[in-house]
């Protein structure tokens, strides 16, 4: 009888401690040291949906203007679809000719700001791209599923050539995107957190001041569409998936370019909250759904989060 005393008693005691811990919520999650952020998290891993928590202002700056650019490392050897290049400029050209507009995604983050110059616009620009056919360094890493496997430090120094060598401007304003080709992966910690098996595309910063350079690594989408298709393919090629992965990082990086301005009690960003959630449709092309219309193109990108809405929106604010 003692002994059954004994059982009962230490299994109230580990009730009442779950009870609380239930009723405090989720612990809340560690400082952000990583540097590395905006993870569209591979549709493989499982885990995405990031609850209705609303996104907080952290202290730091955000984009109120953005300048894209589009790096292409594509040496000898690789491929991509045959509009790959056209469809993804097309893109960035017309999320900038619709700028100002309520129309699209992108308006929902000019409810955004920072302590220096109040809300962010939607003001974008294309500035270029650029195509580097030169080879690939030593795999930096190794993953599961590409012969050829690139560690972020690879990713910035490829950045940080073409940036000097094209003379393209650095700092605040501006953002760019490396795309690589078919059997290309890459991994941003050591031979972990690898693309297709973790994640499908991020956004990160390195430098200060005048030598801040953002931007985000965009692995080609399809290579495993089970991870990283939005299944969607409304320009009927490969790049719509890699498309909806830019529209995350684009929006990202608007609102939290170095990591330390929006986002929410767990560390999620505005894309992150909405991630692989696509909205209602508003019609098909020959090849598939759209969901956006922006400029003279039509894509199918995932929604993003709105605190005055409490929720994921294709539009408005």
């Amino acid at each position: 009888m003692r002994q059954l005393l004994v059982v009962l008693s230490l299994l109230g005691a580990l009730c009442a401690t779950a009870t609380a811990i239930a009723s405090s919520g989720p612990p809340a999650p560690p400082p952000r040291t990583d540097s590395v952020w905006g993870v569209v998290p591979s549709q493989l891993a499982g885990q995405y949906g990031y609850g209705s928590n609303q996104l907080t202002y952290h202290g730091g700056p955000v984009m109120h203007t953005n300048r894209t650019y589009a790096i292409y490392w594509q040496p000898s050897g690789y491929s991509t679809s045959a509009a790959y290049q056209a469809v993804i400029n097309g893109y960035f050209a017309n999320v900038a000719l619709d700028s100002a507009r309520s129309s699209n995604v992108y308006f929902s983050t000019t409810q955004y700001y920072d302590n220096a110059g109040g809300k962010l616009l939607y003001s974008s620009s294309f500035g270029g791209a650029y195509v580097d056919t030169a080879p690939f360094p030593a795999n930096g890493c190794r993953d599961f599923y590409t012969q050829v496997c690139l560690g972020d430090g690879q990713i910035q120094a490829e950045v940080n050539k073409v940036v000097a060598a094209r003379g393209w401007p650095r700092g605040l304003g501006n953002v760019f995107f490396v795309f690589t080709p078919k059997n290309v992966g890459s991994c941003m910690r050591g031979s972990y957190s690898c693309a297709y098996s973790y994640f499908c595309a991020y956004h990160s910063s390195f430098g200060s001041g005048s030598s801040l350079t953002l931007y985000a690594d965009q692995p080609y989408a399809t290579y495993v569409a089970g991870a990283c298709d939005s299944k969607q393919h409304p320009n009927g090629d490969d790049a719509d998936a890699t498309v909806n992965l830019i529209s995350h990082e684009h929006a990202e990086t608007i609102t939290d370019p170095q990591g330390n301005a929006w986002y929410d009690s767990y560390g999620n960003e505005n894309g992150d909250k909405c991630v692989w959630t696509f909205g209602t449709s508003l019609g098909r092309t020959a090849f598939g759904s759209y969901n956006q219309v922006i400029g003279a193109g039509k894509y199918y990108l995932q929604r993003e989060w709105s605190n005055s809405q409490s929720g994921c929106v294709l539009t408005g604010l």
